[in-house]
């Protein structure tokens, strides 16, 4: 359960601190001593708590797990959290209050890019160990060494999101020559549009629109009547769920029929958006962090889901969990892990552990390099297709609407081409 705060609320100090609920099991191992407070700030009302939700429930059971089996330290663990209604502006308020207030011992991040870039300057200034959720390229401006990222792009951060999407195109004969890309005016899209521009030098591909859109925008058919006009081979998209939404809907208005359409669009991903675009998503390719994919359906994962699927109706959270739930319970897991590993709840030497060890987590073994990225990318490109209308949760919960095009040693099958051969088969 969690409430509203606002800016003036937060920096006061007012309002009780959202505690997870009490637990009503008796931990298989005994723990003695004050819990282990660990704080973060959480989309959980606004554009992107669709999202913020399930990675709260996927925190909520690593909480309740962790106890179970003896807490950290011989310690019982708790999570202190507070919802930040998708604003980013509310971020330094509500870690002010989690260290001076609530006096956690930890904390870790928010969900989202344009929701962990504020909080940066408090926790830099306090020394604390952060690790984010899904942030793009956070650290890139601040190469903070306690900073930790909990997202599957890898080393080279920005153009990890788009480049399956234009090693697709490339491989593509005759291969296609221009791009139209769109952006909205925030922090992960900045971020990922500039790793569109290093990937199209890369591949051989000119822009010939580029443009950003104020994130306020509730119309996006004069974004998507300008893509047209530039009679662009690719359309990039890089938005949030809300855009997402919006420019999926006014491109099959427009019937706009560009050789391939997607890369970085948010929001694709979450069951509840999958439910509302159906058909409309056909022929689109986009980036993805996990799928169900045998190769990827490990045994840890899937006992995970189990109950996560099992809680999320009575939660009214995205019912299957694939996007955030997973990761919201593994980056708990990483610090966890770190705790153990240096019997200390101290930021330096956590910080130290993780630069210097590998995290087994339910999402697979997890490294990072020294701006705390994954060493390796993990990301996927994706497309859709066959999606009828009314499809019920079972197709979202499997493979027979998508494929995976990127990377090779994860491929399902071959893209669909042009994007108009796979939208016609709504």
């Amino acid at each position: 359960m969690s409430k509203k705060i606002t800016r003036r609320g937060v920096n006061a100090g007012i309002g009780a601190a959202l505690l997870s609920p009490a637990l009503v099991a008796t931990p298989a191992f005994s723990q003695s001593g004050p819990p282990i407070k660990i704080g973060f700030a959480m989309a959980l009302t606004g554009p992107l708590s669709p999202n913020g939700k399930q990675a709260l429930l996927g925190a909520q059971i690593w909480e309740e797990q962790t106890n179970k089996n003896g807490g950290l330290l011989g310690r019982p663990v708790k999570i202190i959290y507070y919802d930040d209604q998708s604003r980013p502006q509310n971020e330094p308020g509500i870690y002010t209050k989690l260290l001076d207030v609530d006096k956690c011992d930890l904390v870790v991040g928010p969900y989202a890019t344009a929701q962990a870039a504020p909080a940066m300057p408090v926790i830099i200034e306090r020394g604390k160990v952060f690790i984010s959720l899904f942030a793009l390229a956070v650290n890139s401006a601040f190469h903070y060494p306690r900073y930790f990222a909990m997202l599957p792009s890898g080393p080279d951060t920005k153009p990890a999101f788009t480049e399956g999407f234009f090693q697709v195109a490339a491989a593509q004969n005759p291969k296609p020559s221009t791009v139209a890309m769109a952006w909205a005016d925030l922090e992960f899209s900045h971020n990922a549009a500039e790793g569109a521009r290093i990937n199209a030098k890369k591949y051989g591909f000119k822009f010939v629109y580029d443009r950003s859109y104020p994130p306020s925008t509730t119309d996006f058919t004069p974004i998507v009547s300008a893509m047209q006009s530039s009679n662009a081979d690719l359309a990039l998209i890089c938005s949030y769920p809300l855009d997402s939404v919006g420019m999926v809907r006014a491109v099959n208005e427009a019937d706009y029929t560009p050789k391939m359409l997607g890369g970085g669009m948010v929001g694709l991903q979450t069951t509840s958006i999958k439910q509302q675009l159906g058909p409309l998503l056909n022929g689109i390719v986009n980036y993805e962090t996990w799928v169900p994919e045998p190769k990827l359906l490990t045994p840890a994962v899937q006992k995970f889901l189990a109950e996560y699927q099992a809680r999320a109706p009575a939660q009214g959270v995205d019912p299957l969990g694939y996007y955030l739930g997973t990761w919201g319970y593994a980056y708990l897991q990483v610090l966890a892990d770190a705790i153990e590993g240096t019997k200390s709840l101290d930021d330096d030497k956590i910080a130290k552990y993780l630069h210097s060890h590998t995290m087994p987590t339910i999402m697979g073994d997890i490294a990072y390099n020294k701006d705390g990225e994954f060493v390796k990318s993990r990301m996927l490109q994706v497309q859709y297709h066959d999606i009828k209308a009314g499809a019920g949760l079972d197709v979202w919960r499997g493979m027979s609407y998508q494929t995976v095009l990127t990377p090779p040693d994860l491929k399902t099958g071959d893209v669909i081409w042009p994007y108009a051969a796979a939208k016609t088969k709504a």
